[in-house]
């Protein structure tokens, strides 16, 4: 991923915080995808390995998609004012382009 494609997602994510349209944290964001409200779920560079398989799995339970983002956990936390390592994007407009700006 290049540097900017990481500032793109770094803008978007920012203005979907803005937006109030993502939940923070692996639990928080089961409980929303059990409610039918994600979109997709981020995860951070720096993810546990265990984390991401327990993330996968609940996101293929859900028929959620997964991004895996270049964005560390510090540096989602700067935005989201929580280290985190996995925030699911509660709006179809916005996770359609996460989907775009990662896939490209």
């Amino acid at each position: 991923m290049s540097l900017q494609q990481k500032q793109k997602i770094t803008n978007l994510l920012t203005i979907c915080i803005k937006a109030g349209k993502i939940v923070k944290g692996y639990d928080s964001v089961v409980e929303a995808m059990k409610g039918s409200t994600v979109s997709c779920v981020m995860t951070a560079a720096d993810i546990s390995p265990k984390t991401l398989k327990e993330t996968a799995f609940m996101c293929s339970k859900y028929n959620t998609v997964l991004i895996q983002t270049e964005l560390t956990k510090e540096e989602i936390g700067q935005f989201a004012g929580k280290q985190t390592a996995v925030i699911a994007v509660c709006d179809k407009g916005f996770a359609d382009k996460f989907m775009t700006l990662s896939n490209t």
